[in-house]
């Protein structure tokens, strides 16, 4: 029999609502699956840098800096973090020096990511203080010259151990100046990390406060001093091997202010101290605050760095993937 023409419209309005059905559903469980994939953790990459000091541990004779950014390209890591203290003309590097520096690290497909420095503002002296300002100050302009976007600053220490050796014998602790309070060394610390920023906001180089000695010392300390500054432009520098008792809730107590992580290793047995550190638990409690610049290692150990320094390469890969 033939079909009239009523049949033809009838048939084809149920194709079409079969069709419009079918689309909503296929709709729905593509929004469903989006959502699902959304919802699934993913797996965070960080990239990894190397300190120059992980081939220099303030031995008499500097490791210049070209050669260790030649040999971070040849070992295979993403970026390169600079001791300022390591520098040939660390006090008054010209302009052309700091430029082939990055046009080196540029031509080996480096990232320059890192700048370490040091300062001390725990004195009771203020033209001391205002010195190390100044010298704060020149850094970051030496930072920006060079394009690195992060800065490692510390407290410095209150100067009563008789050497950097004497300071670890005592696993980092040391009396105050007499006379003098903690809370005495945190308003000088605040007061003059406060009269930096203005330069760090115009060079756009992030001041990351280290969980270092002195007042950086505990977390406590360092958060103290971050939380009381409040500025995008003052963060931290996360170091993996400070805390030498308990490491791990203190790290994840600095974890999401954190601005660059230096891992530790010490292949060999460490220079002052060694600490076994698991950094698969290191990588999830920084992912877990989605942290997702970079790891800096600062190989620590009386290894040759030619040998250990690959090392530990493979386990900050492993690690962070």
């Amino acid at each position: 029999m033939n079909p009239t023409r009523r049949d033809f419209v009838a048939g084809s309005s149920m194709a079409a609502a079969a069709a419009l059905v079918g689309g909503v559903g296929a709709a729905a469980a593509a929004t469903d699956e989006a959502a699902a994939a959304s919802a699934a953790p993913s797996k965070q990459k960080n990239r990894i840098g190397v300190s120059t000091y992980s081939f220099w541990h303030f031995e008499k004779e500097k490791v210049p800096i070209e050669r260790c950014i030649d040999d971070a390209a040849r070992m295979g890591f993403d970026g390169v973090e600079i001791l300022h203290m390591q520098m040939a003309d660390a006090e008054k590097p010209s302009n052309g020096h700091l430029q082939r520096l990055k046009k080196q690290a540029h031509s080996l497909s480096l990232d320059l990511m890192g700048f370490s420095t040091h300062q001390t503002f725990l004195t009771p002296d203020k033209e001391k203080r205002q010195q190390n300002i100044d010298h704060t100050i020149d850094c970051i302009e030496i930072a920006y010259r060079l394009g690195i976007p992060t800065m490692r600053v510390n407290t410095g220490r209150w100067g009563t151990s008789k050497d950097f050796d004497e300071l670890m014998a005592h696993r980092g602790i040391e009396p105050n100046l007499p006379g003098y309070s903690d809370d005495d060394g945190f308003k000088w610390v605040i007061d003059c990390f406060e009269k930096c920023l203005p330069k760090a906001e115009e060079c756009g180089v992030t001041m990351g406060l280290e969980n270092h000695w002195g007042l950086g010392r505990t977390p406590e300390g360092v958060l103290r001093i971050v939380n009381a500054i409040k500025s995008p432009w003052l963060m931290i520098t996360l170091d993996t091997g400070n805390f030498l008792e308990d490491p791990y809730d203190r790290l994840e107590m600095l974890a999401p202010q954190t601005c660059l992580c230096q891992a530790k290793t010490y292949y060999g047995g460490g220079v002052w101290y060694t600490l076994d550190l698991d950094y698969e638990r290191i990588a999830r409690l920084l992912h877990k605050h989605s942290y997702r610049g970079y790891i800096s290692l600062e190989f620590e150990g009386k290894e040759d760095p030619q040998t250990a320094v690959p090392k530990s390469l493979e386990v900050l890969r492993r690690a962070f993937g």
